[in-house]
């Protein structure tokens, strides 16, 4: 593993940290602007200081800052990526491209035609459309590959009839990239076709699903008879899954969460210093506060060792398979940890939520706890994980 920076890293470091420094606006580091980024979803509404910020990434490719610079993007080294997304976490910047140019722009690179890349990669690149993704189904999570969604082939155009779930941001997409199956009677794993489809085509009904936390960012898509050009298709007919497959693999150093979670328990240790001789199950046994707040706090240097390790195993140009697994289940198990030990540390008031004024942290720490319940779903069970590490890392035979 390479724990400092080269020459050239160190560099570009100093270059985005002083971007940061002169264009980021302040009202982006305080605890409220952020409540409200997560709670409004500002990044697709217009916010004057998000529209500020998207336009000066722009102007250096920094939206899209791993793509290659014919399509918008920067394109930056993986050890240049990792400096840029710790840096920007560190500074609590707006991550304003997200879907779009996480996972679509980069498989329209590799698989889209011409037409499509021309269409689609200047807009996700200069920040301005959102997209969402349209994979699980209600009897299709972990095993994505059962998808029922129905693609049939009508001269230029397909009739999708279905139904998505837990779609992150579809009410505030413009675009959507899905799979549905094509070929009914082909495996499951084939027969299955990758789509992009215009939000606004007649026949998509989008309904809300609100979390623990009182948040909208999930939502349930049906399809009625949606009519979707041919051209629409990404990749060959009936090899969708493959395709998906890549949309899959991307930035695996999860350096950006990792990164706040370390703020995450940087401010509980801040709280317990300012709350020491207040009340709660905490006043009366400060050893036992010190000692879980230093596991969490050496959790939080495992998780971002486990990072490094696989942006290490990057620049290598190793492809990062168990060890992106056991940094994501290690991560997000530490994350449920982290949001269990704030809640102890605030007693009865821990359950307080938003614009309560006895709330410790404005109720950051009931919300945190709540958002941190599908954390060990979301992105691939722990249980998936476990097996990824059984199976790949240590050679365990299966069943």
């Amino acid at each position: 593993m390479e724990f400092q920076d080269s020459p050239q890293e160190r560099a570009f470091r100093a270059e985005v940290r002083g971007f940061i420094e002169q264009a980021l606006p302040r009202a982006f580091q305080t605890r409220a602007y952020q409540e409200r980024l997560r709670e409004e979803g500002l990044l697709a509404q217009g916010d004057p200081l998000i529209d500020r910020w998207r336009v000066r990434l722009a102007e250096r490719g920094w939206i899209a800052p791993h793509w290659p610079k014919e399509y918008g993007g920067a394109g930056l080294s993986v050890s240049e990526q990792f400096v840029f997304n710790e840096e920007m976490a560190a500074a609590r910047a707006p991550d304003v491209g997200i879907f779009g140019v996480q996972l679509i722009g980069p498989t329209l690179v590799i698989y889209g035609t011409e037409e499509q890349k021309q269409q689609h990669l200047v807009g996700i690149a200069s920040g301005r459309v959102a997209w969402c993704q349209e994979y699980s189904e209600p009897g299709s999570g972990s095993d994505l590959a059962s998808l029922q969604t129905r693609a049939v082939r009508d001269g230029d155009e397909y009739i999708i009839n279905g139904q998505k779930i837990w779609t992150s941001q579809a009410h505030n997409a413009a675009w959507m990239i899905m799979l549905a199956r094509t070929d009914p009677e082909a495996p499951k794993h084939r027969g299955i076709s990758m789509f992009l489809l215009d939000m606004q085509t007649p026949g998509i009904t989008i309904r809300p699903l609100i979390n623990l936390a009182g948040d909208h960012g999930f939502n349930e898509v049906f399809f009625d008879n949606v009519r979707v050009p041919a051209a629409n298709m990404v990749g060959e007919e009936h090899r969708g899954w493959y395709v998906g497959a890549t949309l899959l693999d991307s930035e695996r150093s999860l350096i950006r969460r990792v990164v706040e979670l370390g703020q995450a328990v940087t401010e509980l240790v801040e709280f317990a210093r300012a709350h020491a001789n207040g009340h709660g199950p905490h006043a009366g046994s400060r050893a036992a506060v010190r000692h879980e707040l230093v596991e969490r706090t050496v959790e939080a240097g495992v998780s971002r060792l486990l990072s490094q390790r696989v942006i290490s195993m990057q620049k290598r140009g190793q492809v990062p398979n168990y060890e992106a697994s056991m940094n994501k289940l290690f991560f997000s198990e530490t994350e449920q940890r982290v949001a269990r030990t704030g809640l102890k540390l605030a007693g009865l008031y821990g359950g307080l939520y938003r614009d309560v004024a006895q709330a410790p942290l404005n109720g950051k720490l009931a919300s945190m706890y709540l958002r941190r319940i599908p954390v060990t779903i979301a992105g691939g069970t722990s249980e998936i994980q476990r097996n990824v590490i059984a199976t790949r890392g240590l050679g365990l035979p299966r069943g």
